[in-house]
């Protein structure tokens, strides 16, 4: 018989578990059977092939609408083009060589295609698929047991192994396999009205109905959110004992005179988040909140009244940025709000000043020990830099908390070490910050993880942005009317930005079947020459010296450059108020965060902002879907939402972005908060009485199965 902990090779044989395990990264009965299909298809029910990606191995359950033989261009022989429908939309399958499939491959069969969708004539094309047909008016011809069923399993597959070839190895292994010991208690299964596992993983695989089905999600759903709250339990409980300095808020101080000066109104919102952030503040235990804002609704006067909170009691905050021409950024705005107040030591400062201190990796040795030694000394309240902030050899007097600018663009080696600057073993405060929740922090906040604020309203005065997709492969027109209207802006005295994916000075990687992605140093010489000449073009990229960014910044800001060609160095923070247009060069390589945080660098001044998301992709496939909700909407948590929808959770236990490696298989976010509620209720009762489960074998199991060693490490840090 077959157990959970079983070697495939010894239930399928070496030749199916090998390409188990070279496709899929399968080698366990246990890895397999909790490789849960993607999807469900039901005999006559095709599959919607609007949202397909190219570039994805998909699995597709669609009608052949008709046939038709043409001869290759380039060398003997013919080409057979299926053409697929899903009742509403078409895609194509060419067979290379093989017309002798047509005979097999008749209008009006149904079946399952598998291969790697790619783009012909703008349209969604498979290349020589796989494919298993089977005749809807006659189920006991077909040839896999499953297709008979009702209910078929759809399988997430890869080349060199299709869906109906994973039915097949689930099949085998259920045959034989002895029944699967419940690591979960009996009185918790009932109580919640849960299925046994054994029979939720037979279920899940092979459902005999809509409701068999169901039963078989609830439970194995419960398994991942009971898991992960069990981890976070755990966590909370251990992190209740950490101390952290309080810094109670001081009446009379820099505060006070920061916030007497302030020439406009705080929103009710920048309030609202500055009391709750002052109270953890106060306390002795560590802060960890993140701040969630709309681009420029206000998160740096938030962080920054916090700050001088800190300063009041004689503590130091730092403020850790992405990049270098964003910490210098931050270091000049901060310098700038606080006037006086940040001049200690210089002739002029107010009473009560304190100092803002940049450190980056790039400053002359000189300047990097004047600032080493600011932050040592307790000189500098503020210490503004990148990752160097955090390094071994830069030590702080009394660092109580920490500022982090886009959580997502830091290591989480880099957040850990952040939590050992504190003085006499405590650990600073946190308060991280973003503008759209990329999943993994949406997941982290869901799971009750981090204290949450958000600002959803805007300061008054900001202007309003425009989004548009210019669809070259389509409409290759459109591309030349952006440039226009860049030149038409440039005229007005305004400037533009245009971003690319790549700088130009490095290979482009792996790109299949694609092109490479459009670099900076490729598009200058072209702008220069064709539709932009004679405008002023400036370069920014990460690859530059620091010298050189800074200049290039200094220059756009100044007006001296109408167009500022870029990476996303200019993603975050940059704030250029003339700038009016943003060209997004291969929209599609950047993701919908990154797409809401770039056009945030438009519109900041008194005229509207224009963002023009330039892309090759056909209309149809989930990334022009993508695109096309950044252009319908400019809420960015609407937006993180979409990425979730996308992308899934991504692996809230480990350092994954995306949702390809995920510890999470059913349970989502979206659609399952109410599950997760209950589990969370339930793990901490039993984390309350048992923290370390050593009197449930079962549940530690559970946790051991989601938390291996890596993932331990990570969380241990994050």
């Amino acid at each position: 018989m077959t157990t959970m902990a079983g070697r495939l090779s010894d239930v399928l044989g070496a030749k199916t578990a090998k390409a188990l395990a070279a496709s899929l990264n399968l080698h366990t009965v246990a890895d397999l059977l909790r490789h849960y299909p993607r999807r469900y298809a039901r005999r006559g029910e095709l599959t919607d092939i609007v949202g397909l990606e190219i570039g994805e191995y998909a699995t597709v359950l669609a009608r052949i609408e008709s046939t038709k033989r043409r001869p290759m261009k380039n060398r003997r022989g013919q080409i057979l083009e299926v053409v697929l429908t899903d009742g509403t939309r078409r895609m194509s399958c060419a067979f290379f060589g093989q017309e002798w499939r047509e005979k097999e491959l008749r209008p009006g069969r149904s079946g399952l295609f598998a291969g790697k969708v790619s783009a012909f004539r703008s349209n969604l094309q498979l290349s020589n698929p796989e494919y298993e047909l089977f005749d809807e008016d006659d189920d006991s011809s077909s040839t896999v047991d499953s297709f008979v069923k009702q209910i078929i399993p759809v399988y997430p597959a890869a080349a060199g192994i299709t869906s109906w070839a994973v039915s097949r190895a689930v099949r085998q292994v259920l045959d034989t396999l002895d029944p699967v010991d419940d690591p979960l208690p009996e009185v918790l299964r009932a109580e919640h009205g849960l299925a046994d596992l054994d029979t939720a993983l037979r279920r899940i695989h092979r459902p005999e109905s809509q409701e068999e089905l169901d039963t078989a999600r609830e439970r194995l759903k419960w398994d991942e959110a009971l898991s992960i709250q069990l981890i976070f339990a755990q966590r909370r409980q251990s992190e209740v004992s950490d101390p952290a300095p309080a810094c109670p808020r001081v009446d009379g101080g820099i505060a006070a005179a920061f916030d007497a000066r302030l020439p406009f109104d705080l929103t009710e919102g920048q309030r609202e988040v500055g009391e709750a952030i002052a109270g953890d503040l106060a306390t002795a235990h560590p802060m960890n909140r993140l701040l969630q804002g709309e681009v420029g609704s206000g998160k740096t006067i938030v962080a920054l009244r916090a700050m001088l909170q800190v300063v009041d009691a004689g503590r130091q905050a730092a403020m850790l940025a992405p990049t270098e021409v964003l910490a210098a950024q931050h270091a000049r705005s901060l310098r700038e709000l606080l006037g006086d107040l940040g001049m200690a030591g210089e002739l002029g400062a107010a009473e009560s000043a304190t100092k803002v201190t940049l450190l980056t990796g790039s400053m002359s040795a000189k300047e990097r020990k004047q600032a080493l030694l600011e932050a040592a000394s307790g000189e500098a309240g503020i210490v503004v830099g990148t990752h160097a902030l955090i390094q071994d050899h830069v030590t702080f007097a009394d660092l109580a908390l920490a500022v982090v600018d886009e959580q997502h663009r830091f290591g989480v080696e880099q957040r850990d070490a952040l939590r050992t600057r504190g003085a006499d073993g405590t650990s600073p405060h946190v308060l991280v910050m973003t503008a759209t929740p990329i999943p993994r922090t949406v997941a982290m906040t869901v799971y009750g993880d981090l204290e949450t604020s958000a600002l959803r309203q805007l300061p008054s005065g900001r202007s309003p942005i425009s989004t548009t997709v210019v669809p070259v492969a389509e409409k290759p027109s459109w591309l030349d009317r952006a440039w226009q209207r860049i030149t038409e802006e440039v005229g007005k005295g305004r400037q533009a930005y245009v971003v690319c994916p790549r700088i130009g000075d490095e290979p482009p990687g792996d790109t299949g079947d694609r092109r490479p992605p459009i670099a900076v140093l490729d598009l200058v010489p072209m702008l220069e020459e064709g539709p932009l000449h004679g405008l002023r073009i400036g370069v920014l990229h990460g690859r530059q010296p620091t010298e050189e960014k800074d200049a290039a910044m200094r220059a756009f800001a100044a007006g001296e450059v109408d167009v500022l060609v870029a990476t996303t160095v200019v993603e975050v923070g940059v704030n250029v108020p003339n700038a009016t247009v943003m060209v997004i060069m291969d929209a599609e390589r950047f993701g919908v965060s990154q797409l809401h945080q770039l056009r945030g660098r438009v519109g900041r001044g008194s005229e509207p902002g224009l963002c023009l998301l330039v892309t090759e992709v056909p209309d149809g496939t989930s990334t022009r879907q993508r695109l096309a909700a950044v252009e319908s909407t400019t809420d960015g948590f609407e937006l993180s939402k979409l990425d979730l929808e996308l992308r899934r959770e991504g692996d809230i236990l480990g350092a994954a972005q995306s949702g390809t490696k995920s510890a999470l298989k059913l349970l989502s976010l979206l659609d399952d908060e109410d599950v997760i509620a209950r589990a969370r209720t339930v793990a901490q009762e039993v984390v309350d009485v048992d923290p370390e489960l050593s009197g449930s074998p079962g549940l530690a199991r559970m946790v051991a199965e989601v938390i291996d060693s890596e993932r331990a490490e990570y969380l241990e840090k994050s």
